[in-house]
C-alpha cells in the first residue's frame, strides 16, 4: 500500500493488524450500538421523567432548539462507545482511530475553510431560493446567538459518525482485506442504511440511501488519502452545517435551522431536482478538499 494514493491510511490501519479478526469488528460493533441505546435510552428517560411530553417528542424528533441540540450531542455517546470497542478489543486509544490529533485539525483547517468559501460563493450566486421563498424558522438573533452551541452540536455529530465509520470500522476492516472494494464500500453502505428513512422521505427513500452511501465513498477515500479522519470531519461538519443550521427540511430535524425549505423530504419532484444539485455539490467540495491537503 506504501505506493499507493492511499498510502498514508497505513498509518490508521497498522495499530489494528494485530487484533485483525472479524470477530472483533462485529462484536465492537455490538459494544457501540448498545452504548448509543442506553445512553438515548437514559437521556429520553430523564426527559419523560419531567412530565413534558413534548420536550421528550421534540428530543426524537429534532423540531425544537433545545430538542436537536441534545439530540446531536447524544451522539457523542456514538464516540464513547468507539473508545469502548477500541481499547477492549483492539488495545488502542482515540488517537489511533482518528489520526494524529495535531495532523487532524491542520487538515480539518485547511478544508473547512475553503469549503466555507465554496459555500459562499454557491448561497451569493443564483438561483436565490430553493423555488419558491424559504419559509423563516429562526430570528436572525436567536440563531446568531444559538450559533456557538449548533455548531459545536454538529461537530459532535459528524465527527462520531466518522470516528465509527471511516475509522474504527474502516480501519479494521482494511486490516483484515487488503481490497479498497471491501473497506470502503462495507462502511458505506452502512453508512448509507443508517439513513433510510421512507417514513419521511416517502419514494425518495432510496434516492437518498445512495446519495448517503456515494458520500460515505467519498470520505472513505479522503481519509485513506489524509491519514487522519480530519478532512472527512471538515466535509461532514460543512454539509451538515448547511442542511441542519442554514436551510432545513420542514418535516425533519428542523430545531435549529435558520429557514425551511418550501417542500419536505417526501416531495419526489422538487426534492429530486435539489438532489442534483446536492450531488454536484458533493462532488465539487470532495474535489476542493483534496486540492486543500496538496496545500
Amino acid at each position: 500500500m506504501t505506493d499507493t494514493p492511499y498510502a498514508a491510511h497505513e498509518r490508521l490501519v497498522a495499530p489494528c493488524r494485530p487484533r485483525q479478526a472479524i470477530w472483533r469488528v462485529l462484536l465492537g460493533l455490538v459494544i457501540v450500538t448498545v452504548t448509543l441505546f442506553v445512553g438515548y435510552s437514559v437521556v429520553l428517560r430523564m426527559l419523560t421523567a419531567t412530565g413534558s411530553q413534548e420536550l421528550a417528542l421534540s428530543f426524537i424528533t429534532g423540531d425544537s432548539q433545545f430538542g436537536m441540540l441534545l439530540l446531536l450531542g447524544c451522539f457523542g455517546f456514538m464516540t464513547l462507545g468507539v473508545v469502548l470497542a477500541a481499547r477492549q478489543l483492539q488495545r488502542r486509544g482515540l488517537q489511533s482511530v482518528t489520526g494524529d490529533y495535531r495532523q487532524m485539525v491542520r487538515q480539518f483547517w485547511q478544508v473547512v475553510r475553503l469549503l466555507f468559501l465554496l459555500m459562499l460563493a454557491v448561497f451569493l450566486l443564483p438561483p436565490y431560493d430553493f423555488g419558491a421563498p424559504l419559509t423563516p424558522n429562526l430570528s436572525l438573533g436567536s440563531w446568531l446567538a444559538l450559533l456557538p452551541l449548533s455548531l459545536l452540536a454538529v461537530l459532535i455529530q459528524v465527527s462520531a459518525e466518522e470516528i465509527l465509520f471511516r475509522g474504527y470500522l474502516q480501519q479494521s476492516l482494511a486490516a483484515r482485506f487488503r481490497s479498497p472494494l471491501v473497506w470502503m464500500l462495507v462502511p458505506s453502505i452502512l453508512f448509507a442504511i443508517g439513513h433510510y428513512s421512507p417514513e419521511q422521505a416517502g419514494e425518495n427513500a432510496l434516492l437518498i440511501v445512495g446519495l448517503t452511501g456515494l458520500f460515505g465513498l467519498l470520505m472513505a477515500d479522503i481519509t485513506a488519502r489524509a491519514g487522519t479522519l480530519g478532512p472527512a470531519i471538515a466535509l461532514h461538519f460543512a454539509n451538515n452545517v448547511v442542511a441542519l443550521l442554514i436551510v432545513g427540511f420542514p418535516d425533519m430535524l428542523s430545531g435549529l435551522a435558520l429557514y425551511l425549505t418550501p417542500f419536505d423530504m417526501s416531495d419526489t419532484g422538487t426534492l429530486r431536482l435539489w438532489l442534483l444539485v446536492d450531488l454536484i455539490m458533493m462532488v465539487c467540495a470532495w474535489l476542493v478538499a483534496r486540492i486543500a491537503m496538496r496545500r
